[in-house]
């Protein structure tokens, strides 16, 4: 279905497998699935900055916007060296499948830089952090698309990038990000929420997990006692 797109990876591949699945689960029609799963817009951006030492480096960025059907989309944006076109899409493959799970009216989307965020100096990550917005610029917005911190991000990088947003737009436009700090209209307790969703799902899999060992110690009594009475013989 994709194999002549410009997609491709590991982890492209994972969520193609994942996504055939449920669509032979859900009998969903051969020729709708290609329009459900693939993205709606991919952008690749070159983002140069002088280093710290005075050269000249040129960073590669990624945007996937995936599904644009249900409202604007909102995604990630990491830093790390693994990013690539097909690893951005297939997060924005699944960030869309999260909001549709969680009855959101968002879209997925996903972008990254292909960099290591600790070779960088402050001075330089502000400088890449400012260029990659101002590269999205023309593609992103509240209702269009909603960038928010991921792996080798965190809140200043967010911060960098509503006041790079703000700037071309004359005024300062908060909701183009989240996950901000809260001095700039963030949200208190979003960046513990991925640490917190791991220690609730844990919580919640312990309980479940106790639960079926005593269903299980039950039903073994239940069959031990069985076969010890005279009527099993």
């Amino acid at each position: 279905m994709y194999r002549n797109s410009a997609f491709g990876g590991d982890v492209f591949e994972m969520a193609f497998k994942q996504f055939q699945i449920v669509a032979d689960q859900l009998d969903i029609p051969y020729d709708e699935r290609e329009r459900i799963f693939m993205p709606k817009r991919a952008l690749i951006v070159s983002c140069p900055i002088h280093r710290d030492d005075g050269s000249t480096a040129v960073f590669q960025g990624y945007r996937v916007q995936h599904h644009l059907t249900l409202g604007p989309t909102k995604g990630g944006t990491r830093f790390a060296p693994s990013v690539d076109l097909g690893e951005v899409a297939a997060l924005a493959v699944w960030m869309s499948w999260k909001c549709a799970l969680a009855g959101l009216p968002y879209g997925g989307a996903k972008g990254g830089v292909t960099v290591d965020p600790a070779s960088l100096s402050p001075r330089e990550l502000e400088a890449l952090s400012r260029r990659y917005m101002q590269e999205m610029i023309p593609f992103v917005g509240p209702h269009t698309d909603v960038m928010a911190p991921d792996m080798g991000t965190n809140e200043q990088v967010m911060a960098w990038f509503m006041d790079t947003y703000s700037m071309y737009q004359g005024k300062t436009v908060t909701e183009i990000v989240t996950g901000k700090p809260v001095v700039t209209g963030g949200t208190l307790g979003r960046r513990e929420a991925t640490g917190r969703g791991v220690s609730h799902l844990v919580s919640r899999a312990r309980k479940i997990l106790v639960s079926s060992r005593q269903t299980l110690l039950r039903l073994f009594r239940v069959l031990a006692t069985s076969a010890r009475s005279p009527q099993s013989i």
